[in-house]
Formats: C-alpha cells, structure tokens, sequence
C-alpha cells in the first residue's frame, strides 16, 4: 500500500511526463508541419530519440509516450476540426494564416485536448499550453494562448459539463 508522501510523489511525477509530453508533442506537430515527416516515422523518432533522452548534453524529460502519442495523432486527423475552433476565436481581421506555425501547434494542442480529452481538467489544459508558449515566446503571445484557449475551453466544455 503506498504511503500519502508516495502518492503525491507519483502524482507529480504523472504530471510531469504528461507536461513533457505536451511540450514534445508541440515540438512533433511543428516538425510534421514544417518537413511532411511521416507519422509512423516521427513517432518513432520522439520516442527513441527525444522523449526522456540526452541531446547535447541536456536531459529532455521523460515523457508519458502514449499522452504523447495520442495529443499528435489526434491534432494530426482532427486538424481541420481544431483549424475552426481556434479560427472562431481569433480577434477580427485575425486568420490562422497570420499565425506561425509553432503558436499554431500550441493552439492546436491545446485545442485537441479540450476538445478530446474530458479526463484532463479544462483548466489544467490552458495553464499547461501558457506554459508551453513561455518555453517559446515572450509574456504577451503566452497571454495569446491563455486568452483563446480559455475562450474555446468554456464554449467547448462549461463549467460542470464533461466534454
């Protein structure tokens, strides 16, 4: 039987693998995007070369792979969907075409999962991607991100409805 202490230890580490995974999946879905890597392939790839490796001698995070996985696959088929959700939600005389394609793997990512994934807190989901966006980009485009994915949060998942 495990310990409290043991349990929130597992607990953070969960959470942990789960932020790697978002950040690596940002990362997989930019790459797909920029060179057309074939899924199958860059999946491979992020498993057996990124996801918890050392890279020139900096040690990227373990990763929950199959998180991981599932957050590119699904941003990958649902592309089209997500396109239009975060489109809706751009500030007038916005396009996604004005976006460049990281932020828009982050507001993609961030979409899938409010979008496809009820298990994970719609709160959890915009901190997570503001997060992703500060590893990027200054304090105002993680505002950016925060700002439209809390929008598409709330029209796709009110509170107390699961998505």
């Amino acid at each position: 039987m495990r310990t409290p202490r043991k349990k929130q230890a597992a607990l953070a580490d969960a959470r942990a693998r789960r932020s790697a995974a978002r950040l690596a999946a940002v990362q997989a879905i930019y790459q797909h995007w920029t060179a057309a890597t074939p899924v199958a392939r860059l999946l491979h790839e992020f498993h057996d070369h990124r996801l918890g490796a050392e890279i020139e001698d900096e040690q990227y995070l373990a990763a929950d792979a199959a998180f991981f996985d599932d957050v590119v696959t699904g941003v990958l088929l649902r592309q089209d969907e997500l396109d239009m959700a975060i489109a809706e939600r751009l500030a007038e005389g916005w396009t996604l075409g004005r976006l460049d394609r990281l932020m828009h793997a982050i507001l993609a990512a961030g979409a899938y999962e409010l979008v496809a994934r009820a298990d994970v807190p719609r709160g959890a989901v915009v901190n997570e991607y503001v997060e992703v966006a500060r590893a990027f980009y200054p304090a105002s485009e993680a505002g950016f991100v925060n700002a439209l994915l809390d929008r598409l949060g709330k029209a796709v998942r009110p509170e107390g409805v699961a998505a």
